[in-house]
């Protein structure tokens, strides 16, 4: 710049001094941002990095199995496959609105095909362009299979991509209907509905958790970090004290029961009376929770739970029971019931039989409501309801199942007046359910202890530790030990000859228990219905050392309606299959019963080799023979007059399934009916004389 001249030469090292020092200050600048972006707000930065290249996956944990008291599974998790988009992935590359309004016009058409599913469903779906949505959940092998083949560039020139199949939890019941209203079912959200799905939701549905991931560009998993041991947060596994065979069982003669009589309705309980435990609870109608959403809602209720009904004469057990305990009644002591009609203020009381002078033995196997209001008029208004609370009526039995029943003993706030008391010691003006009738029953049976019915026997977790556990439990002394003998005695009166309960009786077991017949209050009038009853029988067996404690009650029964007659065959067939399931051998000092003679095991006969076919039904032994009384089959060729407490077969040739049986029914026989259409065939042949109660099979078939 020597050459320059001085004023340029100046000029031009002001302006090379003013570019250093703007490039220094730049540079300054540069280095400062550059500390505080990294030293500085280098923390966060680096939270907002990792949230850019990391992705949140919801892990939704393993459901619980539950399983019966031998691990038998009732209700399992399996994995089933679902489809889910990445509509931002779908579209990558294709540019500007109108070009990917027809892309996801094309992708919403062929995804559509693939699932078998509403394209304009599939298009609304796409246009959200969000990063994660479901297209279908739990789809089948070949839809599944579908979707693989739209992202395969070996089988499609369009290769569809961001298209997923996951993995995803699926509840199974393998017993399908057995034990649905027990059970309950889990939603598609995974949450549990109804029965023990509902109250232990929290315990079998396990914790949810969030694991982070880097997800490449296509989406798919590379690394994840923290816990991904699926037992870590999966479900804890739950076994019930039922019994899968007795479960079975049960429910088999409850639906045979039903066909047979119409009824509206029904429930039983099995119950161990040593433990409590809870070997069977089923009710009818039910349904299966593999497909709940094609059932009926009053299909899902546990009848055995939910259900109020007025017992009728089984509350006479327990009427004895507490003036046996009071001092007020004497096991000798006879008690006038005046012919069969009393007067208790303005209300008049009969017996279906006229009595005079009965010991409590005979009130119960008699059924006389009259010799049980004497005595629950003796015991007196606070002392028997003082009872009833001990045997716990009017509160929960404490099951974990939703929307059990207190059943109902007086209104609230006052005390029975003297019909009020009359009425509750043979069972009207109060309200139970089959669940607390078989727990007081066991109290009993057991020697008087009120048990804790145990439904849960234990939770545990996916390492087989034990988390919560129920053990036998004694509520409260219902009665003395000896009252409780004492009356388990007189029970064993009404399945001898003379009793209400005679079709309970099993050869080889002596049998105690109770019949009921109940009429139903009319919703419209208020009043009790004349044909409409509860038949029950609620027993236990052996009498001696009793390992089962049975309750049966039929709602609205149409053909026929005594308990006797109606429930007691089914305590009887329900007891015998159990027992021989327990190896409970017989004792050879109980006494025989008259029973017909039948190919196989007896216990099983009706429940085995039982077919139900049609609207009416067919119940047919493994021999081909009706399941009746001794000597029913040779019947037919029997001519002559009735025996004594017997009555002729009536003829029903040509009738229907439904006129059939209730002609039948309403003659006192048991009708077995096989096949479908028009009445061909009854054995006994029509006019044959045959024991009342004794069994008609009536074969059906199709007109022509």
């Amino acid at each position: 710049m020597r050459n320059l001249d001085p004023t340029r030469a100046k000029w031009i090292r002001f302006r090379m001094g003013l570019l250093c020092g703007t490039m220094a200050i730049g540079l300054g600048g540069f280095v400062s941002s550059a500390f505080r972006v990294q030293v500085e707000d280098g923390a966060t930065w680096k939270e907002t990095a990792e949230n850019q290249r990391q992705r949140r996956l919801h892990v939704e944990p393993k459901r619980g199995a539950i399983y019966d008291r031998n691990g038998a599974a009732l209700a399992a998790s399996v994995e089933v496959p679902s489809i889910s988009g990445d509509v931002v992935e779908m579209l990558r590359g294709i540019e500007g609105a109108p070009a990917q309004q027809v892309a996801i016009q094309d992708l919403a058409v062929r995804i559509s095909a693939a699932l078998g599913l509403d394209p304009n469903d599939v298009h609304a779906k796409l246009a959200s362009k969000r990063r994660f949505v479901w297209l279908k959940r739990r789809v089948t092998a070949d839809e599944a299979q579908a979707v693989r083949d739209l992202g395969d560039p070996k089988k499609t020139p369009r290769p569809v991509k961001g298209l997923a199949v996951e993995g995803e939890g699926r509840r199974y019941y393998p017993g399908r209907d057995l034990a649905g209203p027990v059970l309950g079912f889990v939603a598609p959200d995974g949450f549990g509905k109804d029965g023990l799905e509902l109250s232990l939701d929290e315990e079998l549905r396990g914790r949810a958790e969030e694991v982070r991931g880097l997800r490449d560009r296509s989406g798919r998993l590379i690394f994840s970090e923290g816990t991904t041991e699926e037992g870590a947060f999966a479900g804890h596994d739950v076994q019930l004290a039922i019994d899968e065979g007795i479960q079975h069982v049960a429910e088999r003669e409850l639906n045979v029961a039903q066909r047979t009589y119409e009824t509206k309705g029904a429930s039983i309980v099995v119950v161990d009376p040593s433990t409590g435990e809870i070997l069977a609870i089923a009710s009818v109608p039910g349904y299966n929770p593999n497909d709940y959403s094609e059932s009926e809602v009053e299909a899902r209720r546990d009848r055995a739970v939910t259900d109020r009904f007025e017992p009728g004469s089984v509350m006479k057990v327990f009427t004895v029971a507490a003036a046996l305990g009071g001092g007020t009644l004497k096991p000798t002591e006879t008690i006038y019931c005046e012919h069969g009609n009393y007067q208790v203020a303005n209300v008049t009381i009969h017996d279906t039989h006229e009595n005079d002078w009965l010991t409590p033995t005979q009130i119960l196997a008699k059924s006389s409501n009259i010799g049980a209001l004497k005595i629950g008029l003796g015991l007196g208004e606070p002392a028997m309801y003082a009872a009833f609370r001990r045997f716990g009526f009017g509160e929960p039995t404490g099951l974990p199942l939703p929307g059990e029943a207190a059943g109902v003993l007086r209104p609230k706030g006052r005390p029975w007046f003297d019909v009020e008391t009359a009425n509750a010691s043979f069972g009207q003006g109060i309200s139970v359910t089959t669940v607390q009738l078989a727990i007081a029953m066991g109290a009993i049976a057991n020697g008087g202890k009120l048990m804790e019915p145990i439904l849960v026997r234990k939770i545990s977790d996916t390492r087989g530790a034990v988390v919560k556990e129920w053990t036998p439990h004694v509520r409260r002394e219902a009665v003395p030990a000896s009252v409780a003998k004492t009356v388990a005695e007189m029970l064993t009166a009404v399945v001898e000859e003379g009793g209400t309960g005679v079709e309970a009786a099993m050869t080889g077991f002596r049998v105690a228990g109770k019949t009921a017949t109940a009429q139903k209050v009319d919703s419209a009038t208020g009043k009790y219905s004349e044909d409409k009853y509860t038949a029950s029988f609620v027993g236990f067996v052996p009498a001696e050392k009793p390992r089962l404690v049975v309750a049966v009650v039929l709602d609205e029964p149409m053909i026929g309606h005594y308990g006797g007659d109606l429930a007691g065959p089914i305590f009887r067939r329900v007891a015998e299959a159990s027992l021989r399931y327990l190896g409970v051998p017989p004792s050879h000092s109980a006494p025989k019963i008259k029973t017909v003679t039948r190919n196989g095991d007896p216990a099983d006969a009706t429940l085995a080799a039982m077919k139900i076919d049609g609207a009416g039904g067919s119940a047919k032994g493994d021999n081909g023979k009706p399941d009746g009384k001794e000597g029913a089959p040779a019947l037919a060729g029997v001519v002559g007059p009735p025996a004594p407490n017997g009555v002729r077969v009536p003829d029903a040739m040509g009738m229907g399934a439904r006129d059939a049986v209730r002609m039948v029914g309403n003659a006192g026989l048991v009708p077995l009916v096989e096949g479908t259409g028009r009445l061909v065939k009854q054995i006994p042949s029509p006019g044959t004389p045959a024991p009342k109660g004794s069994s008609v099979r009536l074969v059906f078939e199709p007109a022509s």
